[in-house]
């Protein structure tokens, strides 16, 4: 009896850093409400505490949903969750809007939960045959149960939600095992278009390709395939450039140059980091940043509450949040390795790399290290669906790790 509740307790503890997460947040959704000149009922703060009601009770749905309902019903949830994705293309005519369904005046955002629902059933598909990942074959079915979703989102346009739901893709191959090489052909083609831009760095790439396939000594025709695959989508780099559309490009553009635009696309980006540099090691104090206050910064509730974190609190606050994210993803691995059958450690190690994903994608957009991709931050950014969303998937690692034995 005593040895249960010391791993319930285990199992529990990732509440914690949670709940740490949660006063951040409201701090700082406080901090910036105070000059949204609205009544506080429709304030960003008052509204995420509302969020956080709803989210709390998703939690514990999921938790005590039993696994094999998981299982069972995870294909007509992926087929559902599919569905609801498209739907938002065919009841609105704005673009903006095309990620939402509006049910009276509360709105709901379907790819925030097709992240995880993709990840359940490409776990049934992988458990249920227990398929080796031995050949390039294997792979092809575990990438189109996340890529169709994905595209879909990517179609709408939200290409930074498309790239989390696409994230988990290689560390749950590489958690069934699947050889290095295969993993290697697989983001090959990434590559294979990112140098295509500049002549040297391109034929470097191919050289290190030429390496690694005659390293890995595979079959003829599947060397001669990867080889001149890449450089055929290198080749096709132009092409894939004029399907982006023109914001995407100017915020590609402006990373590497914001003074192209410095008050259009790189605007959010200058002045992200004005507010963390400003914030220095201890921050400007509470309710005191000026980028913050006098909004300057935008989108600070969602896309760059890093960035009003940083302002008001300092580098010390961020170093904190990074450590909390760092203990909650350690543990869901940790628990991955614990549970009992393949179905759930697979699901576990895909939702750690979804969390892992939006805390990595958010915050090197917050420094200017990748484009703008508005993508929220995990229990911290403003928004419901975001959130009730990210509170589902706790709830699920809950449910799996308690049921883990020694």
């Amino acid at each position: 009896m005593l040895s249960m509740r010391n791993k319930t307790t285990k199992v529990y503890i990732i509440i914690i850093p949670i709940v740490f997460l949660i006063i951040i947040s409201l701090m700082a959704l406080y901090s910036i409400s105070l000059h949204q000149n609205m009544q506080f009922y429709s304030s960003s703060f008052f509204k995420q505490l509302i969020f956080l009601i709803f989210g709390i009770i998703a939690l514990i749905v999921m938790f005590n949903i039993p696994i094999k309902l998981y299982h069972k019903y995870s294909i007509i949830i992926y087929i559902l969750a599919t569905i609801a994705i498209i739907v938002p293309s065919f009841i609105s005519s704005s673009i903006s809007a095309n990620r939402w369904i509006h049910i009276g005046s509360i709105g709901v955002q379907p790819s925030e939960y097709a992240k995880w629902i993709s990840i359940i059933f490409l776990a049934r598909y992988l458990s249920d045959r227990n398929i080796k990942m031995d050949n390039m074959l294997s792979f092809t079915i575990p990438i189109l149960i996340i890529l169709l979703p994905a595209f879909i989102v990517f179609s709408q346009p939200d290409l930074g939600t498309a790239i989390i739901m696409i994230a988990p893709i290689l560390p749950i191959l590489f958690w069934v095992k699947a050889r290095p090489y295969h993993l290697f052909i697989l983001i090959a083609p990434i590559f294979s278009i990112l140098t295509a831009f500049h002549n040297i760095s391109f034929t470097l790439w191919g050289i290190v390709l030429v390496v690694i396939i005659l390293l890995s000594k595979p079959k003829i025709w599947e060397g001669v395939t990867v080889f001149f695959g890449n450089i055929f989508l290198g080749l096709f780099a132009p092409v894939i450039w004029n399907i982006l559309h023109p914001y995407q490009q100017k915020r590609i553009l402006t990373l590497f140059n914001p003074e192209l635009d410095p008050l259009g696309a790189a605007y959010q980006i200058i002045q992200s980091q004005t507010a963390i540099g400003s914030g220095g090691l201890f921050g400007k104090g509470w309710m005191l940043g000026t980028q913050t206050q006098l909004k300057f910064l935008p989108v600070q509730e969602t896309d760059f509450i890093l960035s009003v974190i940083g302002e008001e609190f300092g580098f010390i606050a961020i170093l904190a949040i990074f450590l909390l994210y760092a203990f909650i993803i350690y543990k869901i691995i940790q628990f991955a390795y614990i549970v009992k059958d393949r179905f759930t450690s697979i699901i576990l190690i895909g939702i750690a790399s979804i969390l892992l994903a939006q805390v990595f994608v958010n915050s090197a957009m917050t420094v200017g290290l990748i484009p703008v991709k508005g993508l929220p931050l995990p229990f911290i950014s403003y928004g419901g669906s975001f959130l009730v969303s990210s509170f589902m998937m706790i709830g699920i690692v809950l449910n799996f790790a308690s049921h883990w034995s020694d």
